[in-house]
């Protein structure tokens, strides 16, 4: 139904909107008032006769943002509360799927617990739509209780039960995906035009790669236009630093952190010349005394630690991509950079500091410490020492090389102007679309709630894209809440196809998912705390 609906001609509309506050901010910006969409010209979202309004505004020469809001409130839609399977273990992650889906017997036992106890259940079927590498189907059962009209009765029916020994969480039925809900949804997209854009297109992490910033934050840092949240990152201590990319980065034109497998990517230039959605890996070397020659693991991340895992086939329990999961090594080697923070990683293992000549200038074990601006250091731990410890001789050179590569393996150069942010799944593939969970580790094959909390179920969601004439397209899906219902990982796809995307990709989403304008954020975020602290953005300048 999604691919029925869909069309590109949408790409020649002036999209994007603004809020009155914003426009009356900047006198130079000029806005129409908001148009109805055609049926054909619409987004592929619930029935097609539902009623869309488009606003747009100018920022700036070549820079445009749209306002979508599709449809109206569903009185269909009722607060529940969805029993949760307890799991052996819990993420500090908010955004982190619970375990809800069981086999149809499991669900049926939990259900006549629960009637036990007073309640009243429902046990549903969990069905999905196929995407370019996952079949789709059946993804299991899950149990419900309660239609509520208000959140406070489920939030008190989900009292009860926890009182009574079970576990669950307080959801909005609109939020499940279904393709006749009518909504509504709220979208902010930021178009930029290369041709007229006479400003600068750049990612940014902030001061330094081992913190958190908010996007709003690292927009007024430098006097942004607009701004975007971007790339995952690692959220909880316990898998690395929070705030680190936890996939590929080129910032300025430095690799500052290591690929998630052949997860695709979004790479852009300054100039917002020659964008791309491209799937890339990378290749790390250290070249020391002796001429030694060994493979890095990792850029600027505590080593042991693969958040997303997609690193090598000696890491547990994979090598492959996985989303939200953290793999482990005991054996790696690991380059810093001064951009990291004020210390690398401490712990056991040797670490070799570099001056800005490449040159061994002291060895620390064990590792973990300061580094001066522009120096940089190498860690090993477990069997590695010793390699490294061939290698890094003081007052001797020790070269750390680096290189990206694309699908065909070309080298991707990495001029200056060039910003690299990570993302997944891919969305859309020369106009077609092109959703790709299984390769890019967002289906667990034994954890089929994962997959039904991340993709199946709508969230908040951010995505990016390039259309046929060059046009960047950057996009903010409000989510979570009753007035936006947000986007299934399908809906993301067949919404960026409509849009006009040629190439598009996801990028982080849920409470990550921020649009900001001179320097105010113009979305709502879903987090109860508000604007979510992120590890990068991507920044509109003057």
């Amino acid at each position: 139904m999604l691919k029925g609906r869909t069309t590109g001609s949408i790409a020649l509309l002036a999209v994007l909107a603004t809020p009155p506050s914003v426009m009356a901010q900047a006198s130079s910006e000029t806005a129409t008032t908001p148009e109805v969409a055609t049926a054909a010209a619409s987004l592929p979202l619930g029935p097609a006769d539902l009623t869309e309004t488009r606003t747009t505004t100018t920022l700036q020469p070549g820079v445009t943002l749209t306002t979508i809001v599709r449809g109206a409130t569903d009185p269909t839609h009722v607060w529940t509360v969805e029993a949760s399977i307890p799991a052996d273990e819990t993420s500090p992650d908010p955004d982190a799927p619970p375990r809800a889906l069981s086999d149809r017997t499991s669900a049926e036992e939990l259900a006549d617990r629960l009637r036990e106890e007073g309640f009243d259940p429902r046990v549903e079927e969990v069905v999905t739509p196929a995407t370019a590498d996952f079949a789709g189907g059946s993804l299991g059962w899950r149990v419900r209780v309660g239609r509520f009209t208000d959140k406070a009765g489920a939030d008190a029916t989900r009292a009860q039960m926890i009182a009574a020994g079970f576990a669950g969480a307080t959801l909005f039925t609109g939020w499940d995906g279904s393709p006749t809900d009518r909504g509504p949804w709220r979208l902010q997209v930021l178009t930029i035009d290369p041709r007229t854009f006479r400003g600068s297109l750049l990612a940014s992490y902030g001061p330094d790669i081992e913190d958190r910033e908010t996007t709003s934050a690292l927009s007024r840092a430098q006097s942004a236009a607009a701004a975007v949240n971007a790339g995952y990152f690692v959220f909880d201590p316990a898998a690395g630093a929070p705030g680190d990319p936890a996939g590929v980065g080129v910032y300025g034109g430095r690799l500052l952190s290591e690929t998630v497998g052949r997860r695709p990517a979004l790479v852009v230039r300054a100039e917002a010349l020659g964008t791309q959605v491209e799937r890339l890996r990378w290749v790390g070397t250290v070249e020391g005394y002796d001429d030694v020659r060994l493979t890095l693991d990792g850029i600027d991340r505590v080593p042991g630690l693969i958040r997303n895992c997609g690193g090598t086939a000696d890491d547990v329990p994979t090598g492959l991509p996985l989303h939200d999961f953290t793999c482990t090594d005991s054996d790696e080697l690991v380059a810093f950079t001064s951009d990291f923070g004020q210390s690398t990683p401490s712990g056991p293992g040797l670490e070799a500091v570099l001056d800005r000549h490449n040159t061994v200038v002291s060895l620390r074990s064990p590792r973990g410490g300061p580094l001066s601006a522009g120096h940089k250091s190498v860690q090993a731990t477990g069997t590695l020492v010793d390699d490294l410890s061939a290698a890094a001789v003081i007052g001797e050179q020790l070269k750390i090389s680096t290189k990206l590569r694309g699908e065909r393996g070309q080298v991707v150069g990495q001029p200056p102007s060039t910003s690299i942010v990570n993302g997944g799944p891919e969305l859309v593939r020369d106009g077609r679309l092109h959703v790709t969970p299984t390769a890019d580790g967002f289906v667990r094959p034994t954890d089929p709630s994962f997959y039904y909390g991340f993709s199946a179920k709508r969230n908040p969601r951010t995505f990016a894209g390039v259309d046929a004439a060059g046009r960047i397209m950057l996009v903010a899906a409000d989510g979570r809440s009753t007035s936006s219902l947000g986007l299934t990982i399908v809906e993301t796809g067949a919404v960026a196809q409509a849009l006009g995307m040629r190439d598009a990709l996801n990028l982080d989403g849920g409470g990550s998912t921020t649009m900001v304008v001179d320097g105010q954020v113009i979305n709502q975020p879903s987090d109860a705390a508000g604007e979510r602290p992120v590890g990068d953005a991507l920044l509109i300048l003057p």
